[in-house]
């Protein structure tokens, strides 16, 4: 009972504090409004490990890689206090080979909550402080769909496509986690 009180914390404070490098190096990299009072958040609960980091690890295409390469690492350490706790062993390379796919998968949740966010608050209040973040980190992965779909009725069916697209996504990150990891 212990151990499963100590993997939820874990897996609560910690995921936390990964999903908000993720979000971080989102909107870094989708050059999104670091003006806004949520990416200030973010970077007020990170910047103990980034900055020192970003000395350590350089960026790669104008995009901060400390913080990739931070919620990464963090994601494998979660792993494996998760697997200690559990009596499970599991070497080092498949811990560095979880973590990599659950770091793509959390980016791909994100992106599906950034856009279900986005299409409701289109409806509900397209002037809250959140639509310029949601924007700039959606709209890179909606431009193509909107490309090629045309509104029906003035209505943008691209984040449907879009939130499909993402759900066979993640559909098959899990099936090659499970055929390589037998879990």
């Amino acid at each position: 009972m212990l151990n499963q009180l100590l993997i939820f914390l874990l897996n609560t404070f910690v995921g936390l504090f990964i999903l908000a490098l993720l979000l971080r190096f989102l909107v870094q990299a989708m050059r999104g409004p670091t003006r806004n009072p949520m990416y200030h958040f973010l970077a007020a609960i990170t910047d103990w490990i980034v900055v020192p980091a970003r000395r350590v690890i350089p960026g790669l295409w104008r995009t901060d890689l400390s913080t990739l390469v931070l919620a990464w690492a963090f994601q494998v350490v979660l792993l494996a206090a998760t697997f200690a706790l559990r009596g499970a062993g599991v070497g080092i390379g498949a811990l560095l080979l979880m973590g990599a796919l659950e770091i793509v998968k959390l980016l791909l949740y994100i992106l599906l909550f950034a856009t279900i966010a986005q299409a409701v608050l289109t409806w509900v209040a397209p002037q809250s402080p959140a639509m310029p973040l949601l924007n700039s980190v959606t709209r890179p992965f909606l431009g193509p769909f909107q490309r090629r779909i045309p509104p029906v009725g003035n209505i943008d069916l691209s984040p449907i496509f879009l939130l499909v697209v993402i759900q066979i996504l993640i559909f098959l990150l899990d099936y090659v986690a499970a055929f390589l990891f037998r879990l």
